[in-house]
């Protein structure tokens, strides 16, 4: 297969999976309302498309499957991986940078 067939079949993988991410992420815990709908599918869809690869990589490697697996696949798991946690990660520093405002707030410190 030629590097310009493959690469495009590497982004298919790296899109598809971050939809499927993200559409189980909107699907797993209802948003609010459409616009954190829209907010939650898209912040997934970009975390699956730039960090697809990398989070494929190392689920792959510690998983120790990277043998078993081709390209295509490692870069869907990846992508989808990385498309889901992506709001729940963003949820957890938002809490925390919430929590951190409050105790300014109130005068404490850490």
């Amino acid at each position: 297969m030629n590097l310009a067939m493959e690469t495009a079949w590497l982004w298919l993988a790296k899109l598809a999976g971050a939809i499927a991410g993200s559409a189980i992420s909107v699907a797993y815990v209802l948003p609010r309302g459409p616009r954190e709908a829209a907010l939650r599918f898209t912040v997934g869809v970009v975390s699956g498309l730039i960090f697809g690869g990398a989070a494929g990589l190392k689920i792959a490697s510690e998983l120790d499957v990277g043998s078993a697996l081709g390209a295509f696949e490692i870069m869907l798991m990846g992508s989808a991986a990385a498309s889901l946690s992506a709001w729940w990660a963003l949820g957890l520093v938002m809490r925390l940078f919430d929590r951190a405002d409050r105790k300014m707030e109130r005068g404490e410190s850490e």
